[in-house]
């Protein structure tokens, strides 16, 4: 048994030697890869919701600038219908002021027809009668 205490001791330095030479900086190694991966991972997922949360504004600029040009949109369509009706009114009232003007025309012709006419009534009547009762009356005698 005492020629294996020099192996022995052999064995716990080398333990002892692989401890500190290569366990103890390949663990160090190991932890700070872990916490780089850790890290990476972290900051990408910290980008990812950055990411996300810009989508989600530019849709929600995109949605008000959608809903502001159809606000514009109806407006225009809105005051073009007014400038149509407000075209429409004037045409109306511009025809509908021709069409008085026209009546009134044609009801002062209508009446100066009437004077005409009732002032050659009396006229045509001697007329008609001086034209028949010559006759009438020549064929009586």
């Amino acid at each position: 048994m005492l020629g294996a205490v020099p192996t022995a001791l052999l064995f716990i330095v080398l333990v002892l030697a692989y401890h500190f030479l290569v366990q103890g900086p390949l663990t160090a190694t190991l932890a700070e890869r872990r916490a780089r991966t850790d890290g990476a991972v972290e900051e990408a997922h910290k980008a990812i919701a950055k990411a996300e949360a810009r989508a989600a504004e530019y849709d929600a600029k995109l949605r008000q600038a959608r809903a502001e040009a159809f606000k514009v949109r109806e407006q225009r369509v809105k005051q073009r219908n007014a400038e149509r009706d407000a075209a429409l009114d004037a045409a109306r009232k511009a025809a509908g002021l021709k069409v008085s003007q026209a009546r009134a025309e044609l009801e002062a012709e209508a009446a100066l027809a009437r004077q005409t006419i009732s002032a050659s009534a009396g006229e045509l009547a001697n007329q008609v009668v001086r034209a028949v009762l010559p006759q009438a009356a020549g064929g009586s005698r």
